[in-house]
């Protein structure tokens, strides 16, 4: 028997009863609004703006290598993942072995959001801590931090609990960032901001601001109300999120007025089932003339490659190959961590002599649900150990 492991963020010591029985939030969706409706923000230049200030940090406090190795002490994965590494990546324990996917572990993205957030309670030893989300999707690293002192603002009737925030307090922006309302919010407030911000989010917020810029509509690939996409929608001009190639195809169909099987969707309908993924003021038949696709930065390599091209092919025939670029843009923000992990998985998933794949990370990480959903056609699922 042969299996193997493909780890995503961290090793977490419990196992699950049963495949299958992992608990799930209640998804919420947190937009946040100013009083009064004023004038659009200019995402780029508040940004720009927000990062200047005197008490905001996102390199670190100059503890890295002291932080590192407190990290790998508490999540290298254990004496199994060593004994692997040193022997080509593949171990036989009795009947069974165990082989380690080439690309594995934490990305430097999740590295360096949780190296800084551990740097921040050193820094600020006595003071008040709050993340405004949880630094990543990982139990096991969330409940370190919480032993730390380090909390996340609680959520009450889909709203976060800003007013918790007191004078002198420190903020921890997650690695899936913050929505330009929170970070507005937050300059009202006398704290210091500590940004662990991934910078391959930061790179999808500047392909919406291009879109924005240029009036194109974002169609975002992603889950509405995941964190992370909810920040990117913050940046974006008009947008609608969709999850999977079917909402894909659900707005294709209604872009061609029923080209695609012959069944049109009425505006109503349309409005109807995206209303918790859509800008405000959103109208398809305006908005869909002109679109860019973006990304949650760790959905599936291929999915929001295969969305892209259906959009285009779709653009394509519905105004001529020769305005495409009037109608269509398309920008790679897929985040390189991530792909790698999935392209390691992809090449265990071809491999014949295994039984089965246990993808161990956090049970509510996209990323490692990305990973979990590999497989070969018709043999075996992979597992995920929480």
């Amino acid at each position: 028997m042969a299996i193997s492991l493909q780890l995503c963020q961290f090793n977490v010591p419990q196992f699950p009863a049963e495949k299958g029985l992992f608990p799930r939030p209640k998804p919420y969706v947190l937009r946040c609004s100013a009083a009064g409706e004023a004038a659009p923000l200019d995402g780029k230049e508040f940004r720009h703006n927000f990062m200047r200030r005197n008490d905001y940090n996102r390199r670190g406090f100059g503890h890295q290598d002291e932080t590192l190795d407190r990290m790998n002490h508490e999540y290298a994965g254990g004496g199994i993942i060593k004994k692997l590494k040193e022997n080509g990546k593949q171990q036989t324990w009795g009947e069974v072995t165990v082989k380690l996917a080439e690309a594995h572990g934490i990305c430097w993205g999740v590295e360096r959001a949780v190296r800084i957030a551990y740097e921040a309670r050193k820094q600020f030893p006595t003071q008040n801590i709050w993340l405004n989300n949880e630094i990543i999707h990982n139990p096991t690293v969330n409940q370190r931090l919480q032993e730390m002192g380090v909390r996340t603002l609680p959520v009450k009737e889909g709203k976060k609990q800003f007013d918790l925030i007191g004078k002198g307090d420190v903020v921890v922006l997650s690695a899936f960032g913050a929505p330009l309302e929170e970070m507005k919010l937050l300059t009202q407030k006398n704290v210091d901001i500590v940004d662990t911000t991934c910078p391959w989010v930061s790179k999808v917020w500047h392909t919406v601001e291009k879109h924005k810029k240029e009036e194109y509509t974002s169609i975002i690939h992603g889950k509405y109300a995941h964190e992370e996409t909810v920040a990117t929608a913050s940046f974006a001009g008009s947008y609608i999120i969709v999850e999977n190639m079917e909402e894909a195809t659900y707005v294709c169909d209604y872009i061609l007025g029923g080209g695609l099987d012959g069944s049109s969707s009425t505006k109503e309908a349309f409005l109807k089932k995206f209303k918790f993924a859509i800008s405000k003021g959103f109208d398809p038949d305006k908005d869909l003339e002109k679109v860019g696709i973006a990304n949650q930065t760790t959905m599936l390599k291929r999915d929001t490659e295969n969305i892209g091209k259906l959009v285009e092919s779709i653009m394509m025939r519905k105004y001529g190959v020769g305005n495409i670029t009037k109608h269509f843009k398309s920008f790679n923000t897929i985040c390189n961590g991530a792909q790698e992990r999935q392209d390691a998985t992809h090449k265990l998933a071809d491999d014949e002599e295994l039984d089965l794949i246990l993808v161990v990370g956090g049970w509510n990480s996209s990323n490692t649900l990305s990973l979990q959903v590999i497989d070969r056609p018709g043999a075996w699922n992979s597992f995920i150990l929480d």
